[in-house]
């Protein structure tokens, strides 16, 4: 990730609740996910779980990007 998206991310995280919303959630599942792949036994409902984290996760990540980008276009300097 470029400089320029971190800080664009930082600033959308103090101003933009849904955005700061989908940064948690996205850190959320990722730490549930971390948990999940730590096990050594793991059931069905686990590997639902995984899957269906992983996608919400994808999501999450493809939104922030599309509000980066949205940001980035609508401040750059010319």
């Amino acid at each position: 990730m470029s400089n320029r998206a971190a800080d664009i991310q930082r600033i959308l995280s103090d101003q933009d609740p849904e955005f700061r919303q989908w940064a948690d959630e996205h850190r959320m599942c990722e730490s549930r996910l971390s948990e999940l792949t730590s096990r050594t036994d793991i059931t069905v409902d686990d590997e639902l779980e995984e899957k269906s984290l992983k996608k919400r996760k994808l999501h999450l990540k493809d939104q922030m990007a599309e509000r980066v980008r949205n940001y980035d276009a609508s401040h750059a300097v010319a």
